[in-house]
Order: structure tokens, then C-alpha cells, then sequence
């Protein structure tokens, strides 16, 4: 790219984001007016992935002046996109659809300049995403084929489903997947893991079913043990920094407990003397599911506290919406923080701990995106991710 591509995109993107919709639903008409076997590549129904699409282009956008950033993201992009059978051949048609499609809305804009500037950052873009795939097809599949092992309701619309994978299947604690039912094919959603690796490489996920959500209702209502489904690539940075000093914070909601269980759980694993306030909040008892678990272990080591926060107390602990907890009982401000939950509670909680004086850099939680959240399949953090090909 040349010095002044950036700026030539990120105006072309303000221009066109008020018809955003429209751009990503030409882009794709385009592609599958090209390559109509491609269509069998992507989910049934394409308004959320249009706009998947979209937020990461922003990101994209947004770190192309952070080049150590924005590798990394399109590197876990191209290892992740192997799971919808992406091959290298398919990114040139990508980058040619892209670019139609952005010119179409662009009305007057839209000069040499631009396109020039968006070829040559969509090749760099492509160059490292299939580079990344290409590596990562030396060591891994493009997907992990698993069986459910166990599968119970932590409560009527929650449910704890443990898999077991085919082959080894690497990741940290407090990364997430995507899940591939045999219910819905080509629909992947996005699941933390709740449990630290361990010798036995089971991977437990915590589940709740909503309105419309295919995949969630599919794993709380439908599965079973000896099931099988598929399991992409582990992704997100929200995970522990062994050599750090700090005290850490944990705000859970709902079912973002699990991604936090696992990081107190790998701690736990590799000894710590690291204090952990880990707050855990829900609008009712059900909602607290986990909850004997971890008293259990803040009874067996020092470092752990657990405060759970109901809307409406009825049991001993803290009343009052978990980010409002958080913003009465105050952190230290030497502590490194770790979100995760529904997405308004996530964005509460990290302008809560701002105003208490925390900066960036202490506040930790996977990507949180409008559009991505409002589908609110899960409670887990939501992360950047085209969830299909392209």
C-alpha cells in the first residue's frame, strides 16, 4: 500500500456507510452471479452475514495504520476461513465484487485514485489471509469434527454441553469457537470455551437458547450425547498474561461466565498468587447457574472472590445490574480487567471501569460489534468475524 491508500478508504468508507446495507447485499449478488456453486458455501439466510461483512471491513479499516494489529486479525481470519472451504482461488473474485460494489455507491467519489487505493490494500489484505491458511493447513484441519459426550440443563433455556474432538484441538483459556450443528448446515455461531485445556481434550460450552436462534435452541433442545458437530478454529485474545503482577477483575454476565471460569480454572491449573474479584451477575437465580462451582473453589485457594449481583436480590449477595455493581464496589486501579457477556453489559461495564480510572490497555474483552450483538445469539463475546466466506 502507499502512504496516502488509508485516507483514500476510510473517506470512500464514510461515504458509503450510509447505504452500507446496500453495498453488501450488491457485493454478494455480484458474487454469486459469477460463481453460483459459491452460494452453497454460505448460511440460508444472508442479512446477518451481510453485515458481518461490513464490521470487518471497519476493522480492517480501522487498524490500517497498526500493521502488527491488523496481521494479526486477517491471519486468525484466513486460518478461521478454511472451515467454510475458502481456497486461495476464490479471493480474487472476492476483490473484484468488493470493489464493484463499493464503486456502485459511491456515486462521484469514486475516481482511480480510490479503486487503486482499495485493490492494492484488498491484495495485501488476501496476501496475509491465505498465507496464514496456507501455514496453518500444515498442522491443523480446516475444521475439528467432535462428538457430544455429555449434555445437561444448567436450567430451562441454558444448557452445558461437553464435546469431545476427533484429533487435538489447541486453543487458551478464555478464546472462543465457531459451532457447526448438523441441524442447520453452514450456520456457524460463536461459543467460548468454558474450561481450561486439559489431558482429557474436552471442550465444555455453555449454551443459551434464544428467540430465533437456530443453533443455540438446536444445542439446548435437540442435542445429545453421541451427536456430532463441527468446530472451527479457537479465536480471540482475551486471554491471561501469566507474567503480569495485577490483580485481576472479572465481570461476568449470563452465560459469558465461561470464557472467565476457564481463565480462573488455568490459573487455578498452574498456580497463582494473583488476586481475582470476579463478579457474577444475572437478572435472576437461574441466570447464576454456575455459581456453587465457583464458591466451591474460592473455598479451596486464597486468591479468589466471588461476588454474585442479582437485578433483584433474593439471595445473599449484591443487588443491582452487574456494571452498576461493579461501579459501587470499585476495582483497585492497578487491575487488569476481563469482560464478557451480552454486549450492552460488556460496553457498560468498560465505561464504568474508564470512569473509575482504569485505562485501555487494563480492560479486556473480545470485540463488540452493533450489528453482530443485536442477533444476540449467545451470550459470549462477540466477536469481529465474517461468519461465511468472504
Amino acid at each position: 500500500m502507499r502512504h496516502n491508500d488509508a485516507d483514500f478508504i476510510r473517506h470512500n468508507l464514510a461515504v458509503v456507510a450510509p447505504r452500507a446495507a446496500d453495498v453488501t447485499s450488491h457485493f454478494y449478488a455480484l458474487l454469486f452471479l459469477r460463481r453460483p456453486e459459491l452460494r452453497d458455501l454460505f448460511p440460508p439466510a444472508m442479512d446477518v452475514q451481510r453485515d458481518r461483512l461490513l464490521h470487518a471491513l471497519i476493522r480492517i479499516v480501522g487498524d490500517l495504520d497498526d500493521a502488527p494489529a491488523l496481521h494479526g486479525y486477517l491471519g486468525q481470519l484466513g486460518r478461521d476461513h478454511r472451515k467454510f472451504d475458502v481456497i486461495a482461488e476464490h479471493y480474487d473474485l472476492v476483490g473484484e465484487c468488493l470493489v464493484a460494489a463499493l464503486a456502485r455507491y459511491s456515486g462521484e467519489t469514486w475516481n482511480d485514485a480510490v479503486q487503486a487505493a482499495w485493490v492494492r490494500a484488498y491484495g495485501a489484505t488476501a496476501k496475509i489471509m491465505i498465507g496464514a491458511a496456507d501455514e496453518d493447513a500444515r498442522t491443523n484441519p480446516p475444521h475439528w469434527a467432535a462428538e457430544i459426550v455429555s449434555h445437561h440443563k444448567a436450567a430451562d433455556d441454558i444448557a452445558v454441553v461437553t464435546v469431545r474432538p476427533d484429533v487435538p484441538f489447541p486453543y487458551r483459556a478464555g478464546q472462543y469457537t465457531f459451532l457447526e450443528t448438523p441441524w442447520w448446515p453452514r450456520v456457524w455461531r460463536a461459543y467460548s470455551i468454558a474450561n481450561a485445556p486439559d489431558p482429557r481434550g474436552l471442550l465444555t460450552f455453555h449454551v443459551r437458547s434464544v428467540p430465533a436462534g437456530w443453533v443455540s435452541n438446536a444445542l439446548v433442545h435437540k442435542a445429545k450425547p453421541g451427536d456430532r458437530i463441527k468446530l472451527g478454529a479457537a479465536m480471540g485474545e482475551m486471554v491471561v498474561d501469566h507474567l503480569a503482577p495485577n490483580p485481576m477483575l472479572c465481570v461476568a454476565g449470563g452465560t459469558g461466565l465461561a470464557p472467565l471460569k476457564a481463565m480462573v480454572e488455568e490459573l487455578a491449573y498452574y498456580g497463582t498468587d494473583r488476586f481475582v474479584d470476579l463478579f457474577y451477575g444475572a437478572s435472576a437465580h437461574s441466570g447464576l447457574y454456575g455459581l456453587e462451582d465457583l464458591l466451591r473453589l474460592s473455598q479451596k485457594v486464597s486468591w479468589l472472590r466471588v461476588r454474585p449481583a442479582l437485578d433483584d436480590l433474593t439471595l445473599a449477595g449484591i443487588s443491582g445490574g452487574i456494571s452498576e455493581v461493579v461501579g459501587e464496589y470499585g476495582p483497585r486501579f492497578d487491575c487488569d480487567a476481563y469482560l464478557s457477556g451480552p454486549p450492552a453489559m460488556v460496553l457498560d461495564s468498560a465505561r464504568v471501569l474508564r470512569r473509575l480510572g482504569l485505562n485501555g490497555s487494563q480492560i479486556h474483552h473480545d470485540p463488540v460489534v452493533g450489528a453482530y450483538a443485536a442477533e444476540a445469539e449467545v451470550d459470549v463475546p462477540t466477536p469481529v468475524a465474517v461468519d461465511a466466506p468472504g
